[in-house]
């Protein structure tokens, strides 16, 4: 009968032998082998065991939440709230979730590279049970992110607190797993401090929310701009990013802009209609935006990466000063570049005038509904919008 030690060093030792296979998968898999800018038909987690094992970057998931609404939700006004109701949503039981949800979780696992991560999405309702299976099954939990929404759906009934954010769960497949973070290009896109674990942006609204008919196409679609964060924080130019959840097609937004790969997994045909629609109008960024800042205070209400993730400012965008002589354009960490030079609107506002600090928002000008106007005039209005 084997000891304790005896036993931990036997699953140990399988536990080292498997991850040698996945790390030699890894090294077989070719990209033609990928269905890559395609949506895959069906249920997710058998669209998912047509993938190669060991083959994918990064996945985003956002699983149906289990919200158990039951009944319609109205306004004080008597008006009818699009809530969540949908069939995909409703599950006869926590353990008929449990059960799903391990399901799709094993096959995400399979196929994740060895130095891959995964992002899972959820509420109240769903992220605790998600989080216990994810470190059941190997994964190790880097960071949980709180989405703070800048603009929240108020709670009509009065009954509890207002729901104002969400939780993303970061994880690597293991606890001495390498893994992709691009620290340098998120201390840029928050103005040169360390990102935080807390991300205030706004829900999905105005031209990006897809309609037909005067509805929303999808009840629960996300703002691009926290895709945005997660893909340029966690991947690089050219990485395999899948989401088993893809619904309206956001992450394929947003990875053709930013240069990488997308696979998506989705059996709502209204839902993969709309996603095609939507990735084929995504422009691209050319490859000198892409490109993220390599090396490196006061921070202002919102970091100048809010406006370009949000796109109140396109990476490629040309910055002036307000005598149009010197010039920057923007990168897609909220860095600028000119010339060869590459630092944030403070930095590179004072390296090119050569003193010794610039307040950037005052510095740069951006043409804005036919006049030069200086940035601070565009966060302003964002900050307007999202207070809405």
């Amino acid at each position: 009968m084997l000891s304790v030690r005896g036993l931990n060093d036997k699953i140990m030792g399988q536990v080292l032998v498997r991850d040698k296979a996945r790390a030699r998968a890894a090294k077989a898999v070719v990209r033609g082998d990928l269905p890559l800018g395609r949506i895959l038909d069906g249920d997710c987690v058998e669209a998912m065991r047509s993938l190669p094992g060991a083959s994918v970057d990064m996945i985003f998931a956002d699983p149906p939440y289990n919200l158990q609404l039951g009944g319609d939700l109205s306004r004080p006004d008597g008006s009818h709230v699009d809530a969540v109701t949908d069939h995909w949503d409703q599950f006869d039981s926590f353990a008929a979730y449990d059960k799903f949800s391990r399901e799709w979780l094993t096959e995400a696992r399979r196929v994740l590279k060895p130095n891959g991560s995964l992002w899972v999405i959820g509420s109240y309702h769903n992220i605790y049970r998600l989080g216990a299976m994810l470190q059941d099954m190997g994964f190790w939990i880097l960071n949980d992110i709180v989405w703070r929404k800048s603009n929240p759906m108020p709670n009509f009934k009065g009954t509890r607190f207002t729901n104002a954010h969400e939780t993303l769960l970061w994880c690597s497949m293991g606890e001495k797993a390498k893994y992709t973070f691009n620290y340098r290009a998120m201390k840029t896109l928050n103005d040169e401090l360390q990102m935080r674990s807390d991300w205030v942006l706004p829900i999905c609204g105005g031209q990006e929310r897809l309609k037909k008919g005067g509805h929303k196409v999808h009840p629960t679609q996300k703002p691009e701009a926290l895709l945005y964060r997660v893909m340029l924080a966690t991947t690089n130019k050219g990485d395999v990013v899948l989401d088993p959840f893809f619904g309206t097609g956001t992450t394929g937004a947003v990875a053709k802009r930013l240069g990488r790969e997308w696979i998506g997994c989705e059996r709502e045909g209204l839902y993969r209609e709309a996603a095609l629609e939507r990735i084929e109008l995504a422009l691209p960024l050319d490859e000198s935006a892409v490109t993220t800042m390599q090396s490196p205070k006061a921070a202002p209400r919102v970091a100048f990466g809010s406006l370009v993730e949000t796109g109140w400012i396109a990476p490629g965008t040309l910055l002036t000063d307000k005598k149009g002589k010197l010039k920057a354009t923007v990168r897609a960490d909220g860095s600028l570049i000119s010339g060869t030079d590459t630092a944030s609107i403070h930095g590179m506002g004072a390296k090119l005038q050569g003193a010794p600090s610039c307040n950037g928002w005052s510095f740069w000008h951006v043409e804005h509904e036919g006049q030069t106007k200086p940035i601070d005039v565009l966060r302003q209005l964002y900050l307007l919008a999202t207070e809405d």
